[in-house]
This record gives C-alpha cells, structure tokens and sequence, in this order.
C-alpha cells in the first residue's frame, strides 16, 4: 500500500481535532459555526434523547427567601415550571439575596481578596439533582425576571442518589462565560451552546453573578436534555477519546484537574534547574512585587522554572492573602498539605465553596490551621459543609488573632458547636446567615466578643427570642456598626428600644420581612432619631410602615444611602419627596409593591432625582 494513505489519515486526524478543538471553546459569537460542526459529525449509535426537569435542590449559597417557606426560595427550582413563559416578580421562584453591586458600596461591604482569577466571576450558586444520569446534549434554564446571571454551568461525575460514593468527585465546566448585561427584564429561556463531556451526570451546578443586574433575578426551572449512552463519534479513525486530548487544554484554562493542581503544589515532582537567567540581578523584593500579580495556579507553575523562581514563589510572603475559592472543585486535602509551608504567614484565607462531597477532612483542615492559623486575621469558610464542633474548636484554639469569620449557609455546623466562638474575643465581624446558631450561644458570643463591628444574623431561625438578642447587643456591642436581622421572626419595639439605645454607631441596619415590627409602636421614629449615622436601612415587607417614619428619617438620617420600603401600602408621594430633598447621598430606593406609588410617580421622581435608583418591581 502506498504511504500516502496512512499520512492522510494522521492529517485528517489532526485536522479534525483542531476543529474540535475550536468548536469546544467557542464563544457565543463562535455558536452558530460550533453547531455546524458537530450536525456535521453524526454520533452513532443513535440515543433517544431523556428530556427532565430537576427533581431536587440539593444545596445553595443562598436565597431571599424563609428557611421555613417556598415564596423566593431556592426549592422552587425542582420539578416543572411554575411561572414560565410569565415575566415579572413571582414568588413561586427561585430568587438569590443580592443583585447589582449595592451590597458592595454599604458599610458592610467586605474587601475582595486579590489574585483572583479573571475566569472565576461566581458569586451564588445553586445546586440540582436530577432523576436519570444522562451525557448532557443541552440545558435549558427559564428565567423569568431580570435574565443574565448565570455565568458557569457544570456537571458533577457522583450521583447523589447511589449508595456507593465515588473515590473521586469530578466537577466538568460545561459552559462558562462572563456577566453580560441583557437588555430588559423579560422572560426567557436560556439554552447556552454546552460542550460534550465524558461521563453521565444527574447532579448540575449552576453558578451566577448578578452585578450587572438591575433587579433580582427570578429563576423558575431548569430542563436537562441527554442520552443514556455516551455518543461515539463516526470518524473512521476515531481511535482516540477527543475529551482526553482537549482534557489538558481545559484544565490549563479553567483549571478543573485536581491532580493537576496538586502536582503544582507539591515539590515532589522538581527536576535539574536550569540557570537563573537574568534574574539574578534583580533585586528580591522586586520579584516578589512582579509575581505577586499572578494567580496560585500560574504561581505554582512559576516554581518548576529555576532555582531561584521556585524560592520566591514558595515564599510565605506570597501567601499573606490567599483566596481558594475559584478552585472550589480541586481543593481536598492532599493540597492543603502542599501548601501548609508556603503558609505559615498567612492572614487572609478564603475556603468558602469548598471541601464538600468528602474532598477535605476534620483532620485534613485541623492539621492545616494548626501549622497556618496563628497570623490568620480573616477566614472566608462560607457554604463550607466538612464543618462541624471540631473544627470550630480547632478554629478558636489556633486562631488566637482572627478578626473575620465568615460562616455563611454552613448549615451543618450543630447548633452547640457555635458556643466555641465566644472564645474569640478580637472578633470584629462575624457572619453566620442561614446557619443554625441557636440563643444561649449567641448570648455568650456577644458577651465576650465586645469588639465586633460587623454581625450578620440573616435567617437564623433557630434563635427563639430576639429581644432578648437585641438588648445584649445594645449593652455589649457598642461599636457595632453593622446588623443583618433580615427575615428575624420575633423581634419587637422592645429589642428595637435596646439596640437603638446601645448601638448608636450603626450605619447599615437591615430588618426586611420582619413582620413584628409595627410603625404603630413607634419603633421605626425612635431608630431615626436615635441612628443618625444610618447610610442603609431595609425595611423590606414591613406593611406598616408610614409617612411619619419616613418623614422622621428625612429629618435625623440625612446620610442615608440605601432605603429599601417594599410592600409598603402606607408611604405617600409626598413624603418620599421630602425624604428625596432631605438626603442628597440616597442612590438606592426600593418602592416596590408599595400601592401609592404608581409607575408614574416614579417617572416623575425618577426625572427630579436623577442620581437616585429608584426600583419598582413588577407582576405581568
């Protein structure tokens, strides 16, 4: 046989995979030519495509509704949709706590870690199980109000519903692009060009970021379609599994491989050096500035350079802030123990996302703040479900220094586990949303943790009397200066009185669906004149809520930014209006379902006050 043939085989091998290449890390202007490739590529044998919806939420980052109810929670993602194709503010959907960029520019607002990098833009997720694993041929998310947050969708390789868990949990990105600004607020369905991927899946992550939005995203369902049996390609010399070899090109980019990422860590694997270059010549601390602009991956690959580039970049000066978040899916504890000696300096540390399905261990994450916890002043764990007593124990036994704890939706922590916080007296913010903190805990926390400064107690329904709460923090927490009691049950006038007298500092005070809270008692005037300094305020489906408190608030809070009085049916136009006059720094206004306020009078306040936002949500 002539040569020629066997060389027009590897070439059209080789042409085929560029194309491959190409068409699996398309973007969404590459779509259309994406599709044509692979309708041109007929997968045989032929599967009948399962369509499902998802049959169960199994975890999230957070939501704006109740721990207790189905209105704007996350739950209302399972099964089929309830609102779709209606666009508008429904709450039989799934709605996240936050949006836009609102949060970042109150007193509350938290300093981002650096080097994070520019492919990691996630800032809530939700995670869905679904009946049958199937290899995903699309996804479709219906989105009824305010569209385009989700930035990442991907595909885990362990099914939640078997008995046997996997020695290894895959996490494959099977699309991912960056926030991107959708005009209007109208529903739609969002079906991204997904890229194949070499195992079934039942369980699928979607990731969002709604800082470009102008309002809460509404999601209703998510519809998985997919074959039973992996689709084989027809290319007569397809010998080759085409997602082994784009495997290391998608790692390289989004970083998946968690051997990958171990290998890079470790310094098992370090060969002869070369010389050093030019870089012998350029003074330490100069390096040390150039390299601290890169990303822990890009770093770690840096050290398997030279002798000289693989000290600095194992210098524990490197590692003063580190963020693992962006690396949720590859941080277990075979990397934590890679990194414990380039560590032992570290002060700002971000685990939040990750650990879950078995990754890191009680005694994985012990070992690692026992040789790194003693400088940590800031520690990120939120959503970190491998938490128990333990390793809150081992927290406050070698963090004698932290200043910020953030537990976030770690709702697996036992309510008695948070008792061992108190022994942190330099706390200053203290984050514990949607966990299952519970009153005698809580007491002592503020007891001996006088210095706090920031306190977030956002859906904690386990805590039975506020009052109670709200009275230790006005003899306790005098430098308190910002609270979250958002969805608090049993607060009244009383706790109010206490906390208004106490914590005169306060500048950010949220207090929406609160519905103990009654304008009548004269709560809402004695936090107005009592909180001048008050820059955020929500009062979010406080029905009560009238013209003489939002006049009191014109008159005494005039450094008000951010008022939030939805669902109010009490608060005339023209009390807004002096409300407008009085506080020249207000950017955000929440006006939502409030019935005096029609869409004219916003047009109106809207062309009078241009600098100020002013949101009224809407029902079709």
């Amino acid at each position: 046989m002539s040569p020629v043939f066997p060389m027009l085989t590897v070439l059209s091998m080789f042409y085929y995979m560029c194309l491959r290449r190409r068409a699996r890390t398309a973007t969404r202007g590459e779509m259309n030519s994406r599709r044509a490739i692979e309708s041109n590529t007929r997968a045989l044998p032929i599967n009948v495509e399962i369509v499902q919806y998802a049959k169960e939420v199994l975890d999230f980052s957070s939501h704006y509704g109740s721990e207790n109810s189905m209105s704007y929670t996350m739950w209302n993602l399972a099964g089929i949709p309830n609102v779709y194709p209606s666009s508008g503010d429904f709450t039989q959907t799934a709605v996240f706590r936050t949006y836009g960029t609102w949060w970042d520019h109150c007193p509350s607002a938290r300093l981002p870690f650096k080097r994070t990098p520019p492919t990691f833009c996630s800032q809530d997720y939700v995670e869905l199980a679904f009946e049958e694993p199937v290899y995903p041929t699309a996804v479709h998310i219906l989105e009824t109000y305010h569209p385009g947050a989700v930035v990442r969708i991907l595909a885990c390789s362990a099914n939640p519903y078997s008995q046997n868990p996997p020695a290894e949990v895959r996490w494959e990105i099977l699309w991912s692009e960056a926030p991107t600004k959708v005009n209007g607020p109208q529903a739609r369905q969002f079906t991204p060009c997904i890229k194949q991927i070499n195992f079934p899946t039942n369980l699928i992550r979607l990731e969002v970021n709604s800082s470009l939005l102008d309002y809460y995203t509404e999601l209703d369902a998510v519809v998985l379609h997919g074959v039973k049996e992996r689709p084989v390609l027809s290319l007569k010399t397809s010998m080759i599994d085409m997602n082994d070899i784009d495997e290391d090109e998608d790692e390289e980019k989004y970083g998946c491989g968690m051997d990958t990422l171990n290998k890079q860590f470790s310094i098992v694997n370090l060969r002869e050096w070369p010389t050093n270059g030019y870089f012998d010549k350029l003074p330490y601390e100069l390096i040390q500035l150039i390299l601290s602009h890169l990303t822990v991956p890009d770093l770690c690959r840096l050290a398997q350079t030279c002798k000289l580039l693989y000290q600095h970049c194992c210098d524990p000066l490197q590692y003063i802030h580190l963020s693992l978040q962006p690396y949720w899916a590859r941080i277990n504890d075979t990397s934590l123990e890679y990194l414990q000696t380039r560590c032992t300096l570290i002060q700002w540390l971000n685990l939040s996302w990750t650990g879950n399905r078995g990754a890191i261990s009680v005694s994985g994450f012990s070992r690692f703040l026992k040789v790194c916890g003693s400088e940590l002043v800031r520690l990120e764990l939120s959503c970190g479900h491998f938490l128990n007593e333990t390793c809150l124990e081992v927290i406050t036994e070698m963090c004698p220094n932290l200043q910020e704890l953030n537990l976030s939706s770690c709702d697996k922590i036992p309510p008695q586990a948070f008792n061992h916080i108190a022994k942190v007296g330099s706390l200053k913010r203290l984050i514990l949303y949607r966990t299952k903190v519970e009153q005698t805990a809580l007491l002592s926390i503020l007891n001996f943790c006088s210095e706090l400064q920031h306190l977030s107690l956002g859906s904690c329904v386990m805590i039975e009397d506020y009052d109670l709460i709200a009275s230790m923090m006005g003899a306790k927490c005098k430098k308190l200066r910002s609270l979250d009691l958002w969805r608090c049950k049993n607060i009244t006038e009383s706790g109010i009185a206490e906390l208004a007298s106490g914590c005169q500092l306060l500048e950010e005070l949220d207090l929406g669906w609160c519905p103990t809270l009654q304008s009548s008692t004269g709560c809402f005037t004695n936090l107005a004149r009592k909180l001048p300094n008050l820059q955020k305020l929500f009062l979010t489906a406080n029905r009560s809520v009238c013209d003489t408190d939002i006049e009191e608030l014109a008159a005494n809070c005039t450094h008000l930014r951010q008022l939030d009085i939805l669902g109010t049916r009490m608060v005339s136009p023209a009390s807004l209006r002096k409300l407008l006059e009085s506080c020249k720094d207000l950017s955000l206004l929440d006006v939502s379902f409030c019935s005096q306020i029609d869409n004219r009078v916003v047009l109106e306040l809207n062309a009078n006050f241009p600098n100020v936002f002013i949101k009224k949500s809407f029902t079709q």
